[in-house]
């Protein structure tokens, strides 16, 4: 009875032995698969845990150009932005819609991202009339939308509280133009050459203000239909008023031929200015060939500015898309980093703790010091500073101030020999 006991015990002792091994490597490969998901797991959340914000730009149609460079330039941020960690740790999404260039198309996507998407803001915003029609949506919805370009001074002006923006207005495009003008050119008399657009109506309204500020005689104004490709009767007029300097207000492609058309025509004004947005682009030069050489244009924006990571950001997008960014990447950069500060610092991510947190906003970016104010008839507007910059070879240096240029300005302009005659 006692060995029948012994042998019961030992048997007994043998089996618990196998349980306490089995449940030791039970144990042990339980401790790795916890330790593998406690490395996993930091990762998956913070995929998962996403903030979405809506950005609206024209990615097809005779704006892509410009919408390319801003996604692009929205996007090279977001990934700088979640590699230091996304917006309270949590992964920052861009859900990009494609506007086409046009308003209806811009309300239809800013309400699909609103009530169908969820996004907690919108961005974006390139042409005046999309921007505008996105900004009422996001008003009626009482969502913040931060626009990086669409410059229409009215924008700012209908009292809208939730919607703010980066750029300037267009009617503080040509502050920097001004005084180069005034100190340098000097001109008796000038011709303006306008696309008949809201936004080449208003640059021509804006530049004969500037005209008169300095007491240069306007002595045509003459509006054309975008995406025409003879310029010659309207540059004919340009040839005989001789005036001292022209200026068009124009797209890129309409900018380009104006300028080629101009040296096919021999017109040989002291100085060409490229108004608006057309004449800052890589493609603007790739397109007028030889005849973009010496035309200067207003900028908020160009690399050499002394100005925290413009550089940076310049070399950076060249090694990554090979081509050049001009101010509208730099907008688009800049707004992502402003809607990562905003959500950074709100409350919640409630409309209108998003609203308030960007009230408050006071940012240092490659554009400068970004700071939403109110003043004559704005309300939540960025003031930038305006620089004026010249084709030279090919390349866009800034020339004025002198005090942040990068290159001399070329002034007086041999036009004939500029142009290989």
């Amino acid at each position: 009875m006692g060995s029948k006991n012994l042998l019961t015990h030992k048997t007994s002792n043998s089996l618990g032995g196998r349980s306490i091994t089995k449940g030791c490597k039970y144990l042990l490969h339980l401790l790795v698969i916890l330790g593998i998901l406690a490395l996993v797991s930091p990762l998956t959340a913070f995929a998962s845990r996403t903030i979405q914000v809506g950005i609206i730009l024209p990615l097809t149609g005779d704006l892509a150009d410009f919408g390319e460079m801003e996604k692009q330039s929205f996007a090279m941020a977001l990934e700088e932005i979640n590699g230091g960690g996304g917006v309270k740790g949590r992964k920052l999404v861009f859900l990009y819609e494609n506007d086409t260039g046009k308003p209806e198309v811009g309300r239809l996507v800013a309400q699909k991202l609103i009530t169908e998407d969820k996004v907690v803001m919108l961005g974006g915003g390139y042409s005046n009339s999309v921007t505008y029609a996105v900004a009422e949506v996001a008003q009626q919805n009482r969502l913040p939308f931060l626009i990086n370009s669409g410059p229409a001074d009215n924008i700012t002006e209908q009292g809208w509280d939730y919607v703010f923006r980066l750029s300037p207005p267009a009617s503080e495009y040509v502050s920097g133009l001004e005084s180069f003008l005034a100190q340098v050119v000097k001109p008796k008399t000038a011709a303006i050459i306008q696309e008949n657009s809201i936004y080449g109506r208003k640059s021509a309204e804006f530049f004969k203000k500037s005209c008169k500020n300095l007491g240069i005689d306007v002595l045509m104004v003459k509006a054309y239909k975008q995406g025409i490709d003879n310029f010659k009767p309207i540059l004919s007029k340009v040839k005989e008023v001789n005036p001292d300097i022209v200026y068009m207000s124009s797209h890129i492609m309409d900018g380009a031929l104006l300028m080629k058309q101009a040296r096919q025509m021999r017109i040989v004004p002291k100085l060409f200015i490229g108004g608006t947005v057309g004449f800052t682009l890589p493609e603007f030069a790739q397109y007028a060939g030889i005849a973009s050489e010496k035309l200067i244009t207003p900028t908020p924006w160009h690399q050499a500015i002394p100005l925290p990571s413009a550089q940076n950001y310049f070399t950076r997008f060249k090694d990554r898309y090979n081509k050049n960014p001009d101010y509208h990447g730099a907008e688009a950069y800049a707004a992502a980093y402003v809607i990562k500060d905003a959500l950074q610092r709100a409350r919640s991510f409630a409309p209108h703790d998003i609203k308030q947190s960007l009230k408050e906003t006071r940012l240092m970016t490659l554009l400068g010091p970004v700071r939403f104010t109110s003043y004559d008839s704005k309300i939540n507007q960025n003031k930038l500073s305006t620089y004026v910059v010249q084709w030279q070879l090919s390349r866009l240096k800034l020339i004025w101030p002198r005090n942040l240029a990068n290159a001399d300005y070329v002034y007086p302009v041999d036009w004939l020999s500029e142009w290989g005659y």
